[in-house]
């Protein structure tokens, strides 16, 4: 077994939810490797952003938008603010609902992805900033 790291940044241009189809970055970093076969594992360090799949269309991200103002609402005091003055403890929540990473099976140098499905980064965050990804071929 062997391992290519490689990474790249994505940055966020809004104050809420900011969604990154990185798909095609990890498609392109799957093929410069000249591996055709194996897994990607997709990783975004910190605590306020996931990654993810999801059919990525204007609608469905409205959705998940709605959903998580459902599950995780915005005009709610969280107990984090207490900690840290700060006023992002839903994004820690809705961050630790999809996770730090997606793994990911490819063959003939393309990921096995459904037809529908991209490969998402999402940043929780209440500010704009950038993010680094971390990607690993494991082959």
């Amino acid at each position: 077994m062997a391992v290519k790291s490689s990474k790249f940044m994505v940055e966020k241009k809004e104050k809420e939810l900011y969604i990154h189809n990185v798909t095609d970055i990890v498609s392109n970093e799957i093929e410069k490797s000249g591996i055709k076969e194996g897994i990607v594992t997709v990783f975004v360090p910190g605590s306020t952003a996931g990654v993810s799949t999801i059919e990525y269309e204007p609608n469905l991200i409205r959705d998940l938008n709605a959903m998580l103002e459902r599950i995780t609402p915005s005009d709610v005091e969280y107990h984090h603010s207490k900690t840290w003055g700060e006023d992002n403890g839903k994004s820690h929540l809705r961050a630790s609902l999809f996770g730090p990473s997606a793994t990911i099976p490819f063959k003939d140098g393309k990921m096995m992805l459904g037809q529908w499905q991209q490969l998402v980064v999402m940043d929780f965050d209440t500010r704009m900033r950038k993010r680094e990804v971390i990607v690993q071929i494991v082959y």
